[in-house]
This record gives structure tokens, sequence and C-alpha cells, in this order.
């Protein structure tokens, strides 16, 4: 099983939930009051049968015009359309803008040959919630134009891919094991975000439920030691991925 990070950079986001690049060298937090600084980071993962897209960053465009996921999908080796699945934890903006790609006024499907994996009560809830963290605008286009998969609660996909439905970040949020017998792949989307979340535990103002998050992230922290996953860190600053080992109650990330 090979992963490829598919970094789309580094922004702040304050309470209008707009997310503006930040470039750490030549920015200044302070001149940005109130914001949380975040990496962005999709992942791609190459299976046997199958080319996985975990969730589809912001959806912004270069210079060019070209959709960054699509160029870092290429420097990556592979070409966008040979995606067959995304598979997505949840539809906050920051996750869920680049399941399209706008220019101007023209709108096209990100990844036409693949199939969408949205949690059932994810989509719903995306169309009557009234946060801005929601764009139904890139939900409506895929309504008419996706090839969508919506699953429910928690099981398998494929022999080599299972979902569980935690909640906790959102209401109908969820994660992703990869196993194909020889390696095992975690993505916790925003529940486990970053590792740094595993190292130390605190109730985030951002979460649906904070307490459950942070358990979540104790329980899957565990078995990630105990099974030798490759944890893949969507907002992660200091590593995009890592395997983690316990040792007397104390994570670590390798």
């Amino acid at each position: 099983m090979q992963v490829f990070t598919l970094y789309e950079g580094s922004y702040s986001v304050d309470a209008t939930k707009k997310f503006l690049p930040f470039n750490p060298e030549t920015d200044h937090p302070k001149d940005r009051p109130a914001s949380l600084f975040i990496h962005v980071q999709p992942f791609l993962v190459k299976l046997e049968n199958d080319l996985i897209l975990f969730d589809t960053g912001l959806g912004y465009s270069n210079e060019k015009g070209q959709l960054i996921l699509h160029e870092n999908i290429r420097k990556a080796g592979f070409k966008p359309e040979e995606v067959t699945m995304v598979l997505m934890s949840h539809l906050h903006f920051d996750h869920s803008g680049g399941m399209i790609h706008q220019v101007g006024d023209k709108v096209e499907l990100s990844f036409p040959d693949a199939v969408y994996v949205i949690q059932r009560g994810e989509w719903e809830n995306a169309f009557t919630n009234t946060s801005s963290s929601y764009k139904t605008e890139i939900f409506d286009f895929l309504q008419r134009n996706a090839q969508l998969n919506f699953i429910e609660g928690s099981g398998q996909l494929t022999p080599e891919i299972s979902y569980e439905l935690t909640g906790a970040h959102c209401p109908f949020h969820q994660v992703f094991l990869l196993d194909d017998g020889t390696d095992k792949v975690f993505f916790g989307g925003d529940v486990l975000p970053e590792p740094e979340e595993l190292l130390r535990k605190f109730i985030a103002k951002y979460d649906f439920d904070g307490r459950k998050a942070m358990e979540l992230r104790e329980e899957f922290g565990q078995k990630a030691a105990a099974e030798h996953w490759n944890c893949l860190f969507y907002h992660g600053k200091s590593r995009a991925t890592g395997f983690v080992t316990l040792n007397e109650g104390q994570f670590k990330i390798h």
C-alpha cells in the first residue's frame, strides 16, 4: 500500500470561516487575531485495485487555473481520472471544497470517474445546517453530476476498506481503516487531525462533542499502537503521517 500526502498549504481561519493562505516566513500571526492556523493535506492511497482519495481540500486553483489538488496528484505520479473512490470524513468546506473545481462561472466535477463515499446523515445535515462551514452549492452540483454512495453507520465498504461513524467533531463524522493484509492505514479526519492531539488530552471548542472526540483519540491511539497503523493527519503541522507507540501511558509518533 502506497501513501501520498497532497499538501495544499497553510491557512488561517477566523470566525468568518474564510481560509486565508498563511506563510509563516512572511506573515505574522498577530496580524490575524482570533484565528486558528492550520495545514490542509488530503491523502492519496494506492491499493492493488483502487486509487483512494481521503477528503478533497479547499478546492483552490493555482496561477494557471488548475486545481491544486489535481496538480498534487500528478506530482505523486498519477492522473486525477485514475482516482476510483473519494472517501469523505465529513463535508466541512476545508475537506469538501475540492470535490468540484470552479474557475469563473465554469464548474466541473473534480473526479468524474470516482465514486464519492459519504455518510448519509452528514449529507442530509449539510443541506439543513445553518453553519457557514457547509457550502450547499457544492453538494447541489454533486447531486446532479457525481457518482454518490451514501453509507450509514459503521461497516465494511470493500474487503480492504472499513468505516466507522464517530460523530464527535460533527454529528455524522466518520473515519476509515484500510487493511490490505500487510499494511494498515488509518484516516481519522477531524477526530484525529494532528499528531499532537494524541500527546495531550483536551476538549476542543470546535468539536460538536469535545469530550467524545477526546475519548476517541485515546481509543484510536491505543489501537494504532497495538495494530501498527500508519495514521494520516489531515491538519498535521509537525508531520502528516506517522506510526504510534504507547509506553507507560504516553503516546509517541514515529
